[in-house]
């Protein structure tokens, strides 16, 4: 039995199943994410969303949907689910589903009188082309099937609607038609293994609505252009595989590419295994370049997120080689910005102050995993690059003060993770001492004093003092303007201001190799976290009993701008906190460690299936929230993964 299943009551049962979501990546752009019943409910929706670097640099959902309508005895029955305005659905499908699985491949199983048809999906990963397989398992008499393509041709960012300019014309190609409604995007070539006949019938299907984007606060209803339908027969036994790419294909050759695409899947027949294939999701290569995308739907690749992200996603799942991908990619974006030339890859926000504390965090952790003296050689020069920078104070806004501590201008631009922002303006305005990012410039120098002490110490003997004295100042600074007297650490301290909120950024001070607190002090602030920031789903941005406590991420816009980091829970800050917890309590702490992973393990089958969400509410029922995948948190569990791993194989 697959670990991913649900049976017809839970698939049939649209106030559960609607939002249920799937995603499907082809690992170099392009995604497929849907409900489990076929019912996009988002305008990211789509079966083949891919980049159209032509016209900027969004994915457009090129294919929206494909109704499957399964006729015998000249009866039709539509398999498909749309809703429509006014909490209208037609047709509805989803009463003849009698399973969903996923172990490999997702797998949709329909019965419809004596009539059993199973339904696949997956991706080409050396192209932007998506398979759909159907194979009558089960007909008393002859079938017929339909496939009806709905057409979108538009940006994620933006709505389609009934007009004149859609191009509506198709050429015949090889089993199929190739269409391209508007100027600027690539030919959607739609193939079939077997000949159908392709009958051309245009016509919009109007008033298409999508819940998560009213819920959200957003214009929520567009017009898809339906072409017309193929249609053929199907017996007993027999597979038809749909084919929708941006290259025509030979009709011969699709199943043996499906096959071959299949081989090469990841099973989810676990909940690591459903974490590890998480992981794969976030990979895409562009340009030769490998890089770590921050979270779908919406999301793009972010030099802070792919630091905090790499070793989970690909260290704790023993995917050295990846991590030297990505960080070969990475490397370009830190020397290009050091050296202030435009950037070479595609990397967002790496002008970020605490991107290069994260990029030695980063280095670090592969330090673990490898060696120090191999992790020398290959990033020892940057590592130096990235610590001379920060020294010389070329950052615009990174700035050794002489106390030793790093202080960064966050009144007017939001500088840390807590981004979001009202009118341009940051809504958690954190500036000048900020606690996490002194306790990574703390461990950025005491792992810089190590491993040149371990492999150049003849050499950098003056950098190696440097980093010694330097450490030694800012473990005696840091205390002295972060440690309070209620035993936790200020968030920010500027000049008079002082932020007494308890947030979760003082946990980075405990969670690190090096600590500028004695063991005393880490258990205290760890104590002061537990009690007032851990949830089941993770780690609150803010305690209950700070003002602005604002839990609940929903509503419109400014509403969930304002709860952003007020409250809400982020399960990547729980790898942290379970390090610290582990750093603090060591073997006492494995039973505790496990509890709260288990509390992870029910999300697999909530949301988006078999991957974590950006957020969740910080109080009960703690609803997951935002984005349907998010890297940091599958990263920061597996990293927790790994540490309770390594403390298990410890006590045996």
């Amino acid at each position: 039995m697959s670990y991913l299943k649900f049976d017809k009551a839970q698939m049939t049962n649209l106030q559960d199943s609607l939002f249920k979501e799937m995603l499907i990546t082809n690992r170099s752009g392009a995604y497929c994410s849907t409900t489990l019943v076929g019912c996009n409910i988002r305008k990211y929706d789509g079966l083949l969303v891919m980049p159209v670097p032509e016209i900027d640099d969004e994915n457009h959902v090129i294919l929206s949907s494909l109704d499957e309508t399964v006729i015998q005895h000249d009866t039709e029955f539509n398999l498909g689910l749309h809703k429509y305005q006014g909490e209208n659905y037609s047709p509805k499908g989803h009463k003849y589903i009698v399973s969903f699985e996923w172990d490999q491949i997702p797998t949709w199983t329909y019965r419809v009188g004596g009539v059993l048809l199973k339904k696949e999906i997956l991706f080409d990963t050396s192209i932007h082309r998506l398979y759909m397989r159907y194979t009558l398992l089960d007909a008393h008499s002859a079938t017929t099937l339909r496939l009806k393509p709905f057409l979108a041709f538009r940006s994620v960012r933006q709505w389609t609607h009934e007009n004149g300019a859609a191009n509506r014309s198709y050429d015949v190609v090889d089993n199929g038609i190739r269409m391209c409604l508007y100027q600027g995007y690539p030919d959607l070539y739609m193939q079939t293994s077997k000949k159908a006949e392709w009958v051309y019938c245009p016509d919009w299907y109007r008033g298409m609505d999508y819940p998560k984007e009213r819920e959200r606060g957003y214009y929520a209803t567009e017009d898809l252009l339906v072409p017309g339908y193929f249609e053929m027969p199907i017996k007993k036994g027999e597979s038809v595989i749909f084919s929708a790419g941006v290259a025509p294909i030979d009709h011969k050759e699709i199943e043996g590419l499906l096959e071959k695409e299949a081989a090469n899947l990841d099973h989810r027949d676990s909940f690591y295994h459903c974490l590890v294939n998480a992981a794969h999701q976030f990979r895409v290569t562009k340009d030769g370049e490998s890089y770590l995308l921050a979270g779908y739907p919406w999301f793009k690749p972010r030099a802070r997120d792919t630091f905090i992200s790499m070793p989970g996603l690909t260290l704790a799942i023993g995917e050295t080689d990846r991590f030297e991908a990505y960080m070969e990619t990475a490397r370009k974006a830190i020397n290009d910005f050091i050296n202030k030339r435009p950037l070479s890859v595609d990397i967002y926000e790496v002008e970020q102050p605490d991107t290069l504390l994260w990029a030695t965090w980063c280095i670090q952790q592969y330090a673990k995993h490898a060696s120090r003296s191999e992790c020398f050689k290959k990033y020892g020069t940057l590592l130096k690059d990235i610590m001379l920078y920060i020294w010389s104070g070329k950052h615009n806004n990174l700035f050794v003060h002489d106390n030793g501590l790093l202080y960064t201008n966050g009144r007017d631009h939001a500088v840390t993770w807590m981004n979001s922002q009202q009118n341009g303006r940051p809504i958690v305005p954190r500036s000048g001492y900020i606690v996490e990012f002194n306790a990574l410039w703390y461990n950025a120098l005491k792992f810089f004093e190590q491993i040149l002490s371990e492999n150049a110490a003849e050499q950098e003997a003056a950098l190696i003092q440097r980093a010694a004295d330097d450490a030694a100042k800012v473990a005696a600074s840091f205390k002295d303007v972060f440690l309070n007297e209620h035993g936790y650490l200020l968030d920010y301290v500027d000049g008079q201001m002082m932020d007494w909120s308890v947030r979760p950024n003082q946990l980075f001070a405990i969670a690190l190799d090096f600590s500028p607190l004695d063991m005393k002090e880490r258990k205290g602030v760890l104590d002061i976290c537990t009690k007032e920031l851990v949830t089941p789903k993770g780690i609150r941005s803010l305690s209950p009993k700070s003002g602005g406590y604002n839990p609940m991420y929903v509503g419109e816009q400014t509403q969930r701008d304002f709860a952003y980091h007020q409250g809400t829970a982020w399960p990547w800050l729980t790898g942290f906190y379970l390090e610290a917890y582990l750093r603090v309590y060591k073997m006492s702490g494995v039973n505790y460690i496990e509890r709260q992973l288990i509390g992870f393990e029910e999300e697999l089958f909530y949301h988006c299936i078999g991957t974590i969400p950006e957020l969740f509410d910080g109080n009960p029922p703690f609803h997951g929230r935002g984005a349907i995948s998010f890297a940091m948190n599958v990263s920061g569990i597996l990293r927790a993964l790994g540490q309770l791993e390594k403390y298990n194989n410890a006590m045996e």
